[in-house]
């Protein structure tokens, strides 16, 4: 998920460790990729910013690596119903991964906020900084003006008087 900068979006890609593409996007703000490697290797993961040159982006990526192990021990293996005590505590367990989610989502949402609030305090920042220039430029203007009204203009001093 793009966090901060530009339109918040960014081209990404992947590839297996034998160089074929699993996963290419443009200019996505948020996406997800499941994938289960069934090559051993390196895979190569890129997000681009080339369409977008003159604006930094800051980027949220999570992985999560192989599979949750069982809560229960044997649980695989299992051919009696659960207990209540256990039943309880894998719908707990599911209700915690929930809240982990809502928490990662809610803190994205956070971050992203917060940049776009910086973002428009340093413009209305700038703006107020302007408007003041401005307005002491106008009000020097008027006191001239306003002083020029109530200046004497003598057509010529030339000494000699009558």
């Amino acid at each position: 998920q793009v966090i901060s900068g530009g339109h918040y979006d960014v081209d990404c890609y992947v590839e297996d460790p034998t160089g074929r593409t699993l996963y290419k996007e443009a200019k996505k703000q948020y996406d997800s990729f499941p994938h289960r490697a069934e090559l051993q290797g390196v895979y190569t993961f890129c997000f681009s910013n080339e369409f977008s040159t003159f604006s930094h982006k800051t980027v949220y990526f999570d992985f999560q690596v192989g599979d949750e192990p069982p809560i229960l021990p044997d649980m695989t293996n299992r051919v009696t119903a659960l207990t209540q005590m256990e039943s309880a505590c894998l719908t707990i367990h599911e209700a915690l991964n929930a809240v982990i989610d809502s928490q990662t989502h809610y803190r994205l949402r956070e971050a992203q906020d917060r940049s776009r609030a910086d973002d428009l305090n340093g413009r209305v920042s700038y703006w107020s900084v302007g408007e003041t220039l401005i307005l002491f430029v106008v009000s020097i203007g008027q006191v001239m003006l306003l002083k020029s009204f109530f200046t004497e203009r003598r057509p010529g001093s030339s000494g000699a008087g009558t």
